[in-house]
């Protein structure tokens, strides 16, 4: 680690008024201080002579962003500006590294609109009152600063998002949603989505770093398409494209790398419905095949409910047999029963032996257990628990049930 005394030069091409209450901010604190858009790149610093810098403030400054921190550590990272951006007042944190010295920091917010961070370096003294006070307001008025910043044009994506979001949650009447993103109601619309793969799928900072860079991208490339940020995904409504059309434009997207490699991503491509008032369905039919797609490494990056249709119906299977248990078959539930107490396999041979048609031979192949221990496992799921596979409905009942119970996950 290095640090430094010496102050750093002002470029003035990110807004003078923004190095003037950095500068006033740490003259309270004592400690250096950054401010930083959603991008995390470095809007402005502090340049008071005499504060001590550590080398990730460094390669902030240098850089103009926030350097993504090696190995283990990315995560951790993610996970504070996470806290940050979720907290109304100052959050204190430990530095990344031993090297690193701590911080605090305090989100930028306009209303529930979040626009960057704060962040101040602790050097040798904590935090006190009049800081966290500093900091907060420094909050307030940098959110005005960075408002006055924001082109028309970002002001305008931001009120379409609203627009989306009300038509996307049937808060809003069709006609007035088409009004507010500039469509009649009977223009044919597609709605994609796009939400990190496995863990970090409904990460609200993963989301909000998500929304931001697919709205840089698609005001570049689709200027007519209107993008929304939700619990779960990031939404983005196309008008007039077709299927194919639909799959590339979110190809290009996901290409566009709005999120570091180590976030992949899935998106989601709806039908082309008739107008905004279908909206809330596509949603629907969105956050279905994201639901599936997300938790599946193997699962297609781009994809339609057909592609995953069976998938999703399974889903809702579960969902259903979760809100109803006792539309779940008894002598299914009890030979899962049995084998969780027992350490047994006989949900597991009877669900192969179902996926192969019966097939004894195949079925003891996907197991890699001879055909004789399949065919006494299938006689005593009979006898123990009752299982008659003799009806084509049984059959697939059963086939059902132990596919959405056996799912990883549920």
């Amino acid at each position: 680690m290095s640090s430094s005394k010496a102050p750093i030069p002002v470029d003035s091409g990110a807004g003078e008024e923004l190095f003037a209450l950095a500068d006033a901010i740490a003259a309270v604190i004592g400690g250096s201080v950054a401010i930083e858009d959603l991008d995390t790149r470095v809007l402005a610093y502090s340049t008071i002579p005499d504060q001590r810098i550590d080398e990730l403030r460094r390669q902030g400054i240098l850089g103009r962003r926030v350097p993504d921190q090696p190995g283990q550590r990315a995560a951790l990272q993610v996970h504070q500006y996470r806290r940050v951006l979720a907290a109304t007042d100052v959050v204190r944190l430990p530095g990344l590294a031993e090297e690193e010295l701590p911080r605090a920091a305090v989100a930028v917010r306009a209303g529930d609109l979040p626009l960057g961070t704060i962040w101040a370096i602790e050097d040798g003294t904590p935090l006190d009152a009049a800081g966290e006070r500093a900091l907060l307001d420094g909050a307030r008025t940098a959110a005005l600063h960075m408002l006055r910043r924001r082109s028309a044009a970002a002001l305008e994506l931001h009120a379409r998002e609203q627009a989306l979001r009300a038509g996307i949650d049937g808060t809003a009447p069709a006609k007035e949603t088409a009004y507010r993103l500039g469509l009649t109601p009977s223009t044919p619309v597609t709605l994609l989505g796009f939400a990190p793969a496995g863990a970090g799928r409904g990460s609200a900072e993963l989301l909000t770093r998500l929304g931001v860079g697919l709205g840089r991208h698609w005001a570049a490339v689709r200027p007519e398409a209107a993008v929304a940020t939700g619990p779960g995904a990031v939404y983005t409504m196309v008008p007039s494209e077709d299927a194919a059309s639909a799959r590339r434009l979110a190809a290009q997207a996901l290409a566009a790398g709005p999120l570091p490699r180590e976030n992949p991503l899935r998106a989601a491509v709806s039908t082309l419905a008739t107008g905004v008032a279908e909206l809330p369905e596509l949603r629907a039919e969105v956050d279905d095949v994201l639901r599936v797609t997300t938790g599946d490494v193997d699962a297609p990056v781009v994809a339609a409910l057909a592609d995953v249709h069976a998938r999703v119906l399974l889903a809702h299977l579960s969902d259903e047999l979760n809100r109803r248990p006792r539309l779940r078959r008894p002598d299914v539930t009890a030979m899962l029963e049995y084998d969780r107490a027992h350490d047994t396999h006989y949900a597991t041979s009877v669900t192969a032996w179902l996926d192969a048609v019966g097939n004894v031979g195949e079925a003891a192949r996907r197991l890699t257990v001879h055909q004789n221990t399949l065919k006494y496992r299938l006689r005593r799921a009979r006898e123990l628990f009752g299982l008659d596979l003799d009806d084509p409905d049984d059959r697939l009942s059963c086939w059902l049930q132990l596919r959405v119970s056996l799912e990883p996950g549920s």
